[in-house]
């Protein structure tokens, strides 16, 4: 598995992706939208023999890291490649002087819940109907305390 700085070449197959995995209550990326964060912000995909196996993507552009998505295909879950995904980009984020990570999550998403918690992120939130479906979320925030993953 080789994780690298998604480029503008990846982005037709990170809609794809995208399309596979959150249907329009989850707020899916566009290929515009994918497109734009390759320029601006955090975009790290996971690849296995040529395809994409997962990204996660960082907003920058603020003063806090907003982790905005992790996507792993259906394929390929279960091999701890959301959490390599989140290591990685977590050091860049460090070296950029980031000290504060921000997420929201749907508070019934139990296996990203546990996988951010694993990762040191603690709830401090419930943003209610949250979602286009009304559900709520969790805000869950990760303080860099100098200490890496």
């Amino acid at each position: 598995m080789i994780i690298r700085k998604a480029e503008t070449s990846d982005v037709s197959k990170l809609y794809t992706l995208e399309k596979e995995l959150f249907s329009i209550k989850n707020y899916p990326l566009s290929r515009g939208s994918f497109a734009y964060h390759v320029r601006n912000n955090l975009l790290y995909i996971a690849e296995i023999d040529g395809n994409i196996a997962g990204y996660v993507l960082v907003l920058i552009k603020r003063t806090n890291a907003k982790l905005y998505s992790i996507g792993i295909s259906k394929e390929y879950r279960g091999k701890k490649i959301a959490e390599k995904l989140w290591k990685v980009i977590y050091k860049d984020l460090i070296s950029l002087d980031f000290k504060l990570f921000i997420l929201e999550v749907r508070i019934y998403n139990e296996v990203a819940i546990s996988l951010y918690k694993k990762v040191g992120f603690n709830v401090v939130k419930v943003l209610k109907s949250f979602y286009r479906d009304g559900c709520d979320a969790y805000l869950m925030e990760l303080e860099y305390a100098g200490e890496t993953l």
